[in-house]
């Protein structure tokens, strides 16, 4: 006798339960084998606490009204918590706000004072940030001149950004949520760059060939190197 192909798999971590769903079936034969696995005694509601549930949904795409039906059925009358959902597919939306945040905005201009520069993935600045001028970019800040402004990379959460400048001589620096702040303006003509540390998440400010041990991502697109 054929066994039956099973749709849904639940497997248990030490941060909870992942639940990996077929992304080739039908998603009413999806539904009906969560529900039917999710009857068993052993995912009754409980009077422990909640335990922590990862979707994956491989390449199935969900609509907001679907993952609701699921997450209904997973959580209902349960001590089970979405704790989100993973997809391999991108909506047009999302692939289009990935294309920006990892490209190269590139400027030659001066930030004056009062001045507000703002933009999504990396900013490579030829030009100088003038005291009172503000630089900010969702991922990296490289500016090829003066930094006597204020600098904030990654501004919506990238702990991973890093500022680098030919002169850096900021009245602040921000990565991330870090804020940290200047008393004293150096003038020493080398170029320099400020990264979090992994571990204690302090601002550090060093040379910019540090950046090759650092953050060996910033290397892309060394295909196009000609030998």
């Amino acid at each position: 006798m054929m066994q039956k192909k099973q749709h849904v798999t639940i497997k248990g971590t030490k941060d909870g339960l992942i639940f990996l769903l077929d992304d080739r079936c039908s998603y009413e034969s999806l539904i009906d084998e969560l529900v039917e696995k999710l009857s068993a005694k052993h995912y009754q509601q409980t009077d422990g606490p909640d335990v922590q549930v990862k979707v994956d949904v491989g390449f199935r795409y969900l609509d907001e009204k679907q993952r609701e039906e699921i997450q209904s059925v997973i959580t209902g009358n349960r001590n089970l918590a979405i704790q989100q959902f993973d997809s391999k597919v991108l909506t047009k939306v999302e692939a289009e706000q990935l294309k920006q945040e990892s490209q190269m905005v590139t400027l030659t201009k001066i930030i004056r004072s009062g001045q507000v520069l703002k933009v999504k993935g990396d900013l490579f600045l030829i030009g100088d940030v003038n005291p009172g001028g503000t630089v900010m970019a969702t991922g990296n800040i490289f500016i090829l001149g003066s930094l006597k402004g204020l600098a904030h990379a990654g501004y919506t959460g990238n702990e991973r950004a890093v500022i680098s400048a030919s002169l850096m001589a900021p009245t602040q620096l921000r990565i991330a949520e870090v804020i940290h702040q200047f008393t004293e303006k150096s003038e020493e003509l080398v170029m320099e760059c400020a990264y979090l540390h992994e571990e204690s998440s302090e601002l550090i400010l060093e040379r910019v060939q540090q950046l090759v041990n650092k953050r060996p991502e910033l290397s892309k697109n060394q295909q196009q190197i000609i030998d």
